[in-house]
């Protein structure tokens, strides 16, 4: 199945991205990895999803969440099967 993507566009006031000390690439990448922990830590992605949403390896985003507290190896068997595969 051939994946496509998706364009999403959202406004951001320019004072937030200054407040933020971010330029625009920096604050969709700082977004993408969040969403990306953030739906991983919730269950609704994959790791293999979650990184590729983050723009970065499965092993990189693992490694990552590791760093951000996400205990990612309290799957159950089932769960931790279907990470791996």
């Amino acid at each position: 199945m051939k994946s496509t993507d998706r364009e999403i566009r959202i406004k951001v006031p320019e004072d937030i991205l200054l407040s933020a000390s971010f330029n625009e690439a920096q604050f969709v990448t700082e977004m993408r990895e969040t969403l990306a922990f953030k739906l991983f830590s919730q269950g609704r992605l994959s790791g293999g999803k979650a990184a590729k949403l983050a723009g970065m390896s499965r092993v990189q985003f693992l490694l990552k969440a590791g760093q951000h507290n996400i205990d990612w190896l309290s799957f159950d068997q089932d769960e931790l099967r279907r990470e791996l595969s």
